[in-house]
């Protein structure tokens, strides 16, 4: 018969064996997870605003409810162009923006979004995983602490709203254009003054009279912000900016206390609402841009040619400068270079041939 005190010495083992293997999981994986995500949109706004949303609930799906995000639409944490910041400085774990309003920080942090006569959302993602921009990215943002992954996408965009028609390069200059990322030192250079306000000030700053010209995104977030009630004239192509990439900043060191299958969940997850971002973009802008026509009367005009080989010219002179700036963007803008060129060629052999005979 097992003695007693033999029996209280094997329980109290078996307990500290326990207690020890318990130790040794990181803490993170034995509860609940939660993140707090701050972004640059208003609640709810077709694309981005939406993409954020569905994010944080595929994050949660994917992870059974291990790692959940909460959304914080533009203002509620932080204002619309604090994000990176806030994300930076630990008072939100995530956030979902655009790469173009960091410029201030990083002069190459904008390309991640889109370059004016850059690359398309599909050469966007290939450059990304395929051509080594993923990398730059990576080591663009650590030293602020932050992770980027591409997690949704707009589309190509607009070149904007206009209250007046466009004619010539005179009719640029005096312009007060709504307009972030590179595209807006184009504009300045063909004689427009850019103003920068954050996407939920758009509308009351078209219809105050701040800006006489906007460049919003595309035309699903433009007509549920409501430019067309304001001027019909719209243009394209959105020269400025051809690729509509959101991002989902990680905090680093919020990333690094998740075990393994988290951190992958995260990342498939920012990849899934890319694909289904991009996909629910290009069907919804042509439903927007047909009922702005048909229903609202909006005019759809092309960009005068003088007007869009200005910008071209401006636009590679911007680029090389950008690249001048330190060693990283000029690595940046290289690695892009490329990644533009070997799009080209399958283009202009493929692609463009195909438009034209598709008609």
């Amino acid at each position: 018969m097992v003695s007693s005190s033999l029996t209280r010495r094997a329980a109290f083992g078996s307990l500290a064996a326990a207690a020890g293997t318990a130790l040794a999981r990181p803490a993170i994986a034995r509860g609940r997870i939660e993140w707090r995500m701050a972004t640059s949109w208003p609640k709810g706004l077709p694309g981005p605003g939406v993409s954020a949303e569905r994010l944080a609930q595929s994050i949660g799906r994917l992870s059974e409810g291990r790692l959940t995000v909460k959304v914080f639409a533009a203002g509620e944490l932080v204002p619309a162009l604090e994000v990176f910041d806030a994300v930076s400085g630990g008072s939100a774990d995530m956030g979902h923006t655009a790469s173009l309003y960091w410029a201030g920080k990083m002069p190459a942090a904008p390309i991640f979004t889109s370059l004016p006569f850059g690359l398309t959302p599909l050469e966007h993602l290939s450059w990304l995983e395929q051509g080594g921009g993923q990398a730059l990215w990576d080591e663009l943002y650590a030293p602020h602490g932050i992770k980027p992954l591409v997690a949704g996408n707009t589309g190509m965009s607009m070149a904007g709203w206009f209250r007046r028609e466009l004619g010539s390069l005179d009719d640029v200059k005096g312009l007060k254009i709504r307009i972030v990322g590179l595209g807006a030192e184009i504009w300045r250079r063909m004689g427009a003054t850019p103003v920068t306000l954050p996407p939920g000030e758009v509308f009351p700053g078209f219809q105050a009279g701040i800006v006489d010209a906007a460049e919003l995104l595309a035309p699903a977030s433009d007509l549920a912000v409501g430019l067309h009630r304001l001027t019909r004239f719209y243009y394209g192509p959105g020269f400025d900016k051809p690729n509509g990439a959101g991002e989902a900043l990680i905090a680093i060191r919020a990333f690094e206390a998740l075990p393994d299958d988290l951190k992958a969940i995260v990342t498939s997850a920012c990849r899934e609402e890319h694909a289904v971002a991009l996909a629910q973009a290009e069907w919804a802008n042509a439903v927007a841009l047909q009922a702005m026509v048909e229903t609202h009367g909006v005019v759809l005009s092309t960009v005068p040619e003088p007007i869009l080989a200005a910008a071209r010219g401006h636009g590679e002179d911007l680029v090389g400068e950008l690249a001048s700036r330190d060693a990283i963007s000029a690595r940046i803008v290289a690695s892009y270079r490329v990644a533009r060129e070997r799009s080209l060629v399958w283009t202009r052999a493929n692609w463009r041939p195909f438009f034209a005979a598709r008609g």
